[in-house]
């Protein structure tokens, strides 16, 4: 797919540099938010996540003027079991990552519409986006997406 000069494609081995790249700076965003929650991971492991056989299956990354500037991963949620009270409706979460230089331009918008619909070609019947209640801008972009909030996620540090 291609608008505006950006081409959403899935990723391949070739990207694991750029998408590790992009793991490492969004971990970094999120820290700012919130140094308890969230970590800034080892990029070998990163590396070693991206470069796996299949682990690429899910990505689809964003290109502009011959770089990759972002990335959508979509990951599947298990059914919940037949003992649970959850509708078993096929679902997925996605994670979007756009480069700092590269945001306002359109990219995020297309990556999500892209997974959206590779989702929904996969049988996922909706998307869950987790965002952090402090990360105002996530929280607007996946509203203008048609992501509504669903609930509340209650935690206790014990």
């Amino acid at each position: 797919m291609t608008a505006a000069g950006i081409t959403i494609r899935p990723a391949g081995p070739a990207d694991v540099e750029a998408l590790v790249g992009l793991r490492l700076a969004n971990a970094r965003a999120h820290v700012a938010l919130d140094p308890v929650a969230y970590r800034v991971p080892d990029a070998d492991a990163v590396r070693r996540y991206f470069a796996a056989p299949a682990a690429t299956d899910g990505i689809l990354v964003a290109e502009r003027d011959g770089r990759v500037a972002g990335m959508v991963e979509i990951v599947p949620n298990p059914e919940p079991p037949d003992h649970q009270i959850l509708q078993p409706r096929r679902s997925a979460q996605i994670h979007t990552v756009v480069a700092g230089d590269a945001r306002g331009g359109g990219i995020g918008s297309a990556l999500v519409e892209a997974a959206a619909r590779r989702a929904a070609e996969c049988g996922i019947a909706y998307l869950s986006a987790g965002i952090h209640h402090a990360n105002a801008g996530a929280v607007r972009f996946y509203q203008r997406h048609g992501f509504t909030a669903s609930g509340v996620a209650f935690t206790r540090t014990i």
